[in-house]
């Protein structure tokens, strides 16, 4: 066997990484992000308006459900004056029934 061993390989170059916008300077970089953050602030003011005016909605339906809520319970104490009026009446025929039956058995 041999000592040497030739070795052959190829050296590949990394590839250059091209910027792709030319270096701004600091005032050019900074004039974007202030554009960036002043549309962030319309957007914001537009997101709270929108949820403001969700607040009133809300606000509305849930004045509507509460009178809806009143008038039903206005109703069922109508409902129990009308059912406990016709218990007792109920009662009355169930005792004239009873005093009927115990003449009749007589």
């Amino acid at each position: 066997m041999s000592e040497h061993t030739a070795v052959s390989a190829k050296i590949i170059p990394f590839p250059l990484r091209q910027a792709a916008h030319p270096p701004e300077g600091g005032q050019e970089r900074l004039r974007r992000a202030l554009l960036t953050l002043d549309a962030a602030v319309v957007a914001q003011r537009d997101a709270v308006a929108a949820w403001r005016g969700a607040l009133a909605d809300l606000g509305t339906v849930m004045s509507g459900l509460g009178d809806s809520v009143k008038r039903y319970r206005s109703s069922l104490d109508r409902l129990d004056g009308h059912v406990a009026n016709l218990h007792a009446e109920a009662v009355l025929l169930e005792r004239s029934a009873d005093a009927a039956l115990a003449v009749k058995a007589d």
